[in-house]
């Protein structure tokens, strides 16, 4: 009972001192209002104290998650990462090196980071340690880590230096990707890269045998021209050397003057020699006219890319519209504005089938107009040749406008369009370095304008 009673006689001192109260044998007696008053005072020591047992448990668990998140992060990664001090002794690494090298964390805790890697690689880890200062940090260099299996694995190794809450440098973390996963990445890009670039090239090859069939009945008009003049002018000339041959035939019979005179008035020998050269010009013409409408199809549907030469652009544009209107059922009036040749260096073949491609759509969109119009123009001004393709009918919707250049896009019915003509277009025109716009005009219709960086021929300097 002593050893109780003194227990209570400390408390209760314990108590008065917290109270404010003094504690002596022989004060007096303690009122009611002072108990109540260190009553609440205990109540609010208490209410505290939960209060900050409450925001510690709080923190503890936050505390936890964090751990748990990095935690989660770390064994994640595929990349290896490794946490060292200054002295370059391993502190914490991540679930991927633990596979990679077949040890574990605790294992691997306290050694030195160079013991990791091959011999070969070891001078540059044990020199990071010198350089946790410098600014940038170490970015992909190639070190060798040593496998499981004592085998060195190609490193692509990151390192930064790990920094307290002063801003004092406590060691460096070191990130690697194993290099063969980077090259395969690589290859794998690549392959993908060269995939996209020969489908690009299918498409332009469809596209281009997709106008072939749709120029057909055109190109065949322009051919039947010339070689119809070639026909004329060979039948012509094979009766010219009939009546020639039966000239010569009497003069070497050994004919009377007079009797020859009579029979060259009647076989019109004169007018025969005066046709003759007109007659042989004619033909060269008509024929040098299919052979470039041969090789305008050559060019325009070979796969390979040519070099840059010198070629009349204005005539290009003028071949291109003209296969289009004749093998096309709407047949537009067509303005032309630019010069009767323009003489430019660059690469024809591509410039042609954009042109067919703008042409065709101008032509497509006029389909259900009453007097359907084409204006084209073609300039060249500071080195860059413009060609506008401006057709008369309904415009390019607003919600078309961003889509326009976009693959296997169109407005047309199925059946009658690839979606692919503009699209293989703007292409092109990158590809030559220039630019294709569409735009409408104020007055009615589309305007589709190519712009390219070419050389005047004879300004090639």
């Amino acid at each position: 009972m002593l050893i109780s009673s003194k227990r209570e006689d400390a408390s209760e001192h314990r108590l008065s001192q917290r109270a404010g109260v003094a504690s002596t044998l022989d004060m007096a007696p303690i009122s009611e209002e002072a108990w109540i008053e260190v009553i609440q005072k205990m109540d609010a020591v208490y209410a505290d104290l939960v209060h900050h047992q409450v925001e510690l448990e709080r923190k503890n668990a936050a505390l936890e998650d964090a751990q748990q998140f990095i935690g989660g992060v770390l064994g994640a990664m595929t990349d290896v990462l490794i946490v060292c001090d200054r002295a370059g002794q391993i502190e914490r690494v991540n679930a991927a090196l633990e596979r990679l090298t077949g040890k574990s964390e605790a294992d691997m805790i306290g050694l030195p980071l160079a013991i990791l890697f091959a011999q070969e690689s070891r001078p540059v880890i044990e020199r990071l340690a010198g350089k946790l200062n410098d600014s940038p940090p170490i970015a992909d260099h190639e070190v060798a880590l040593l496998d499981e299996t004592g085998h060195a694995t190609p490193l692509a190794m990151n390192c930064s230096a790990r920094y307290d809450h002063r801003g004092n440098v406590q060691g460096f973390v070191l990130i690697g990707r194993p290099v063969g996963e980077l090259r395969r990445a690589y290859e794998s890009l690549n392959i993908a890269h060269s995939e996209l670039r020969q489908a690009q090239r299918q498409l332009v090859v469809s596209e281009k045998m997709a106008a072939m069939g749709r120029l057909v009945a055109g190109v065949a008009h322009e051919l039947n021209n010339p070689i119809s003049f070639v026909f004329g002018n060979m039948h012509a000339l094979k009766r010219y050397g009939e009546r020639l041959t039966q000239y010569l035939q009497a003069i070497d019979e050994g004919g009377s003057p007079e009797e020859l005179q009579v029979l060259r008035t009647r076989l019109k020998i004169d007018r025969v020699l005066a046709d003759i050269t007109p007659l042989v010009e004619g033909t060269l013409e008509g024929a040098e006219r299919v052979s470039e409408i041969v090789q305008d199809l050559r060019r325009f549907s070979s796969t390979q890319s040519e070099a840059a030469d010198t070629f009349d652009l204005a005539r290009v544009v003028r071949t291109a519209v003209s296969w289009v209107v004749k093998a096309a059922r709407t047949k537009p009036t067509v303005v032309f504005d630019m010069p009767e040749t323009l003489d430019v260096v660059g690469r024809k073949g591509p410039v042609h089938q954009i042109i067919v491609n703008l042409v065709q759509n101008a032509v497509d969109v006029m389909a259900d107009i009453e007097e359907p119009r084409l204006d084209i123009s073609a300039h060249v001004k500071d080195g860059i040749a413009a060609v506008v393709v401006r057709d008369h009918g309904p415009g390019i919707a607003k919600d078309a406008t961003a889509r326009i250049f976009e693959p296997f896009f169109t407005t047309k019915k199925i059946g009658e369009g690839t979606g692919l003509g503009l699209y293989v277009s703007y292409g092109l025109a990158e590809e030559l370095g220039g630019k294709l716009e569409a735009a409408n005009h104020p007055d009615a219709g589309a305007v589709f304008t190519l712009r390219l960086s070419v050389k005047e021929a004879g300004h090639e300097g």
